[in-house]
């Protein structure tokens, strides 16, 4: 296999002393680009394997969604031996991510830049809610935390509706995708200069990124926005509209060629000319009227009669689908968006990382580990350390195997 058909990241290991969501979203996709994750847990383990609902093969379908491409091993940190254990897989690692609460890595002695004197080519990501330093770092944040407190749920729901969490785990992911982004620009910086660094990602700061133009919009206005709903503060033809048979549908007509396709379409050519709506400054500033001369106009038809119709016209254009709709239309599409997971007594279907590279051999992913699945196989192949020494940390419970009978090598 050439260099060019290797995954991106082969030959990166990755230590992942994370829990639940954000960090283990962050792994999965280094994981998917070829990294070694070594998954460090607890004894008890990554506390998203006791979250309640769906579970497959007895474990939780929260913790199956982001754990793929991974080795576990449980280590108690709270104890001396553990931490050596941990100091031991730190020393062989390229990043090490963590998404402790600030301060947890100085009482276990593990803080980031005391590691980096002694390893100074290491990467070390923490994910945080708030961020290392400031007024907020001490308090607890999970992902409707910091929609809360970013102004993203503000934005979500209907005017005039209370506000609403993003039906996904947005603060969680986003905070993942830039810890990612953070630990690649590292690795890059490295390969000049020999040295890593120290990326610190923040759940809330995050969301605030997200903001994107309502973030400037609010800036020079000096007024919050309203909930958006279905629709846009700047376009008056970007948002959803019901069909006769009451299912809803978006239109996002946003140049000169979409509005006068979507006139076209419903039959409205006379709103074209018309002086209320001749530019998009106008439709904006007499969107009131003009959306009651579309809604009434596509109540005439079943929405998926106008989506066929306004796509023919180049007008973009969807049924708002619900979640089982989206993945069975990726299931019949068989474009690589989905992927089978399996340990050859299990299997469930996930989405994929949408990241492709052409002339890239693809590889079957692994199941999730379950909790401490690897810890032998690490402490003897990876860390080697002597069949007494690991029969020790077993029995002591400084670690935790799956199979907890360690059989010496003859």
């Amino acid at each position: 296999m050439s260099a060019m058909t290797e995954r991106p990241l082969k030959g990166i290991r990755v230590i992942d002393v994370t829990t639940f969501l954000s960090g283990p979203s962050a792994t999965q996709l280094l994981g998917d680009l070829g990294a070694e994750i070594i998954k460090v847990e607890s004894l008890e383990g990554d506390s998203s394997r006791a979250i309640a609902g769906p579970k497959l093969g007895g474990e939780s379908a929260y913790y199956l969604s982001n754990n793929r491409n991974k080795r576990s091993i449980a280590i108690d940190l709270k104890s001396p031996r553990g931490l050596d254990v941990m100091r031991a897989l730190i020393a062989d690692a390229d990043v090490v991510i963590e998404n402790f609460r600030p301060g947890v890595t100085k009482r276990l002695g593990l803080e980031p830049d005391v590691v980096l004197e002694k390893h100074p080519a290491l990467i070390w990501a923490s994910i945080s809610g708030f961020g290392q330093e400031g007024a907020l770092r001490d308090r607890p944040a999970y992902d409707m935390v910091v929609q809360a407190l970013s102004g993203v749920m503000s934005l979500t729901g209907h005017p005039g509706s209370p506000a609403a969490r993003l039906g996904i785990p947005a603060g969680d992911v986003v905070a993942g995708l830039y810890a990612v982004i953070g630990i690649l620009a590292a690795l890059h910086a490295r390969s000049d200069t020999g040295r890593g660094r120290i990326v610190d990602i923040s759940m809330l700061r995050g969301q605030l990124a997200m903001l994107s133009y309502q973030a400037l919009y609010t800036f020079i206005n000096q007024v919050a926005p309203e909930p958006q709903g279905a629709a846009h503060d700047s376009i008056a033809t970007y948002r959803s509209f019901r069909g006769g048979d009451d299912r809803e549908f978006v239109v996002t007509a946003n140049t000169p060629r979409m509005w006068e396709g979507l006139c076209h379409v419903l039959g409205l050519d006379d709103l074209i000319a018309d002086e209320r709506f001749v530019d998009a400054a106008g439709r904006l500033r007499n969107k009131e009227a003009l959306w009651a001369i579309l809604e009434d106009r596509v109540s005439e038809k079943p929405a998926a009669e106008w989506v066929d119709l306004l796509t023919a016209e180049s007008v973009p254009v969807a049924l708002v689908k619900n979640v089982l709709e989206a993945l069975t239309d990726a299931q019949n599409a068989d474009d690589g968006s989905l992927i089978t997971v399996s340990n050859g007594l299990t299997e469930f279907e996930n989405v994929a990382t949408p990241i492709r590279f052409v002339d890239t051999v693809d590889v079957a992913p692994t199941y999730p580990p379950e909790l401490g699945a690897d810890t032998i196989d690490i402490l003897r192949n990876g860390l080697r350390l002597s069949e007494e020494v690991i029969a020790s940390l077993v029995a002591d419970g400084v670690v935790g195997a799956a199979a907890t009978v360690v059989e010496p090598v003859s």
